[in-house]
């Protein structure tokens, strides 16, 4: 790997790891404010919005200047939306302002490794960027669940500076406060970023031009036998992914009796799974090969009802580790696949946001049926089990329609062209 990429992965890792920590933060607030249940997925939801609301312009944002000026620019917008918690904006709308942010980052960190790197380096890049990501989400979860508990909020409140008034009372506000530091590191390395070289043609600066275009891009990544089926298969990842995040949350509640520090952790251990498969995955899988890791994902929504059978942490742990692990092994190769057809079809930015786009639209929708349920008040059991079939019954849909494709003509003999 060249060294810009390391330097890429940690600001990756500060900036995820931020992010992860801010969420158990907010969900603090959330509860400091007495707000109902049903609004703890809403934060995640308004985070997502973003992501749905600006990608006809974030590709273009992001093919527009060196890569690495977009991440360090879209970081400082996270720490903006970090200090609106502590001028009395509910969470909901703060945290909405940080996913303005990252909706912005995402495609400059994705799109920089198709700029950097061979075709034949993107499964082996993606594995080392989402085993970081996921590390992040390891220690962020842990980190935002460390700063809300008592042993660590207590000291930090205790801090305290003569003749100013800071304004923090409360272990949430002791938080975020920690977590704009950690921001404010990501952005010292987006500072080091190298410049790529990659140059595009000026880009369109009409927002309705703007959005014919992103249309167009769409309709090419959906219409590419391969396209259709990496950019499926990490749409439902994603979506699922993020409604994971809270059903273990609650899951630890109710089966387990944990309380929102300590079932944070658990989200963590959901992550050392991702981690593990997603470097097995970058270990053992070619790109050429990434297709043949599909049925892993319907393991993954089978084994995701055991946990219903589940009351011991002894068991959670391992469970929890599996359910990652399977999770990672699929979504890296294709995540990687994904990448490689956009920026033969199109650019690096476009495609990010056209995969941004889909992927974030059904965290969106997926989130709100998860709000929904919990709304109607639904047994945590039954919402997982729902969840886990969903997965599986979806993954094979997508597998039968790459056999469909595969009948009419060998897509797969497309994977590792270059650009023309």
């Amino acid at each position: 790997m060249k060294r810009g990429f390391y330097t890429i992965m940690a600001a990756q890792f500060f900036s995820s790891l931020a992010d992860n920590a801010l969420l158990i933060a907010a969900i603090a607030m959330l509860i400091e404010l007495h707000a109902p249940e049903w609004m703890k997925p809403m934060l995640k939801l308004f985070f997502t919005v973003s992501y749905v609301m600006l990608a006809p312009f974030v590709g273009a944002l992001a093919d527009s200047m060196p890569k690495g000026k977009v991440m360090l620019i879209t970081n400082m917008v996270k720490i903006v939306g970090c200090a609106l918690m502590f001028f009395t904006v509910h969470p909901l709308l703060a945290y909405a302002v940080v996913g303005f942010g990252a909706a912005a980052y995402s495609p400059a960190k994705y799109g920089i490794l198709t700029e950097l790197l061979p075709p034949e380096k993107l499964v082996a890049a993606n594995g080392w960027i989402e085993g970081t990501t996921v590390a992040s989400i390891i220690l962020g979860t842990v980190l935002g669940g460390a700063l809300i508990s008592p042993w660590l909020s207590r000291p930090l409140l205790a801090i305290d500076m003569p003749f100013f008034d800071t304004g923090i009372d409360t272990p949430a506000e002791a938080a975020t406060l920690v977590i704009a530091l950690v921001y404010g590191l990501a952005a010292l390395f987006n500072l080091k970023i190298p410049d790529t070289g990659a140059r595009y043609r000026a880009q369109e600066r009409n927002p309705l031009r703007l959005m014919r275009e992103f249309a167009g891009c769409c309709r090419i990544l959906w219409k590419d036998k391969l396209g259709q089926i990496s950019l499926a298969v990490t749409t439902l990842f994603w979506g699922a992914g993020a409604t994971l995040q809270f059903i273990v949350l609650d899951w630890a509640r109710v089966a387990l009796g944990m309380p929102l520090n300590r079932a944070a952790v658990l989200q963590g251990v959901v992550a050392i799974g991702i981690a593990a498969g997603a470097m097995l995955a970058a270990r053992v899988v070619r790109l050429r090969d990434s297709l043949r890791v599909l049925p892993v994902g319907v393991a993954m929504g089978l084994v995701v009802p055991v946990m219903t059978l589940v009351s011991s942490q002894v068991v959670a742990f391992p469970l929890l580790v599996l359910i990652g692990a399977l999770a990672g092994f699929f979504v890296v190769p294709m995540n990687a696949l994904l990448q490689h057809r956009g920026h033969v079809l199109m650019s690096a930015g476009h495609s990010i946001a056209v995969q941004n786009f889909n992927e974030n639209l059904n965290i969106l929708l997926m989130l709100g049926l998860y709000a929904l349920l919990i709304r109607l008040e639904l047994h945590v059991y039954t919402v997982i089990v729902l969840f886990g079939g969903f997965v599986a019954l979806a993954m094979i849909g997508v597998m039968r329609l790459h056999k469909a494709n595969q009948r009419r003509f060998d897509s797969v003999a497309l994977i590792g062209q270059q650009k023309h």
